[in-house]
């Protein structure tokens, strides 16, 4: 998670800018898990997806040996299998928040898209 450099906390996303026009929405925004993860764990997908998902190939641009880099794969693993779960149960809330309507379906279904990943 990208968190608040002051308190550690997870940061939420509120606003998204145009760096061209300079356009700014604001809202509440979830973002897709990858982008969730630290910019560390993003890094090592990068170097994944470069190396052709050749894990030995990673290990020696990395240097670094093969069991750590398993291990730090491994880890990855678990970390987007809990983003999953957590996401899930943030489905469940949202369809919750619908059926009493605490929001709107369009807004639940904005928000269930955006942490999916999907526009």
């Amino acid at each position: 998670m990208i968190c608040c450099p002051s308190c550690l906390q997870s940061l939420q996303t509120t606003e998204v800018a145009c760096s061209d026009c300079d356009i700014r929405i604001k809202g509440d925004f979830t973002l897709p898990r990858l982008a969730r993860l630290p910019i560390e764990t993003q890094k090592l997908i990068e170097q994944f997806v470069l190396c052709g998902g050749n894990l030995k190939i990673m290990a020696e641009e990395l240097q670094t040996s093969y069991p750590t880099l398993r291990k730090k794969i491994d880890e990855l693993i678990e970390t987007m299998r809990q983003l999953q779960k957590d996401d899930q149960s943030a489905v469940t809330v949202i369809l919750d928040d619908i059926e009493q309507g605490k929001i709107s379906s369009q807004k639940g279904v904005r928000l269930i898209k955006e942490m999916n990943g999907e526009s």
